[in-house]
């Protein structure tokens, strides 16, 4: 008998936690059915096997992350976007580490639900480099170079490659003035 408020909704969170809790681990059935108090079977009334729950997943995280980064952006835009936008990344990413994993992959073709919020996602970050007048061909390179810095430091940084003293803030408040002075000239003659 499947425990009394068990919904799609509470299973998903509950796997979202999970997989937050331990990012490296296989996401399992029997023990997300476990930490629920239910039993394995019991969850197929709520989601589609493994591949469902974590598509579900990463609907939901793709779709936090870009209300998140929206709410950044909101009211700012050049350097103070970017910034705004770069924090809230790095939050949102060390705060899901398990979930953010799920977010930087390309939607998967076919699944409308899945390009359709991986757009939204796309289109905030496009808006703020935008902001640095670039546009065109352009655009696409220095949406793929802001990605890749915001990307490379936040992925280095919750898989513990960060060991030395130094503080990482500072090193990540540099790396968002290097991306933005680098934003400033992108796609100019000589830049």
């Amino acid at each position: 008998m499947p425990r009394a408020g068990l919904t799609t909704s509470t299973v998903v969170d509950a796997a979202a936690r999970m997989i937050d809790e331990r990012p490296g681990d296989a996401l399992s059935l029997a023990t997300l059915a476990e930490s629920l108090g239910v039993r394995p079977p019991s969850l197929y009334k709520h989601v589609d096997g493994v591949d469902g729950l974590r598509r579900r997943i990463m609907l939901r995280a793709k779709t936090e992350f870009a209300d998140v980064l929206t709410d950044a952006a909101v009211g700012t835009s050049g350097e103070q976007a970017l910034r705004a936008c770069a924090a809230a990344y790095r939050r949102w990413a060390e705060e899901h580490p398990g979930q953010y994993a799920l977010t930087v992959r390309a939607p998967r073709t076919g699944d409308a639900d899945d390009e359709e919020v991986s757009a939204r996602l796309a289109r905030i970050v496009y808006r703020v480099v935008a902001g640095f007048d670039v546009g065109g061909d352009d655009l696409v390179d220095a949406v793929r170079f802001v990605r890749s810095a915001l990307h490379g430091f936040v992925d280095l940084e919750t898989s513990g490659a960060f060991e030395l003293p130094a503080a990482t803030e500072r090193s990540f408040d540099r790396m968002v003035v290097s991306v933005a002075s680098a934003l400033t000239g992108f796609g100019r003659p000589g830049a």
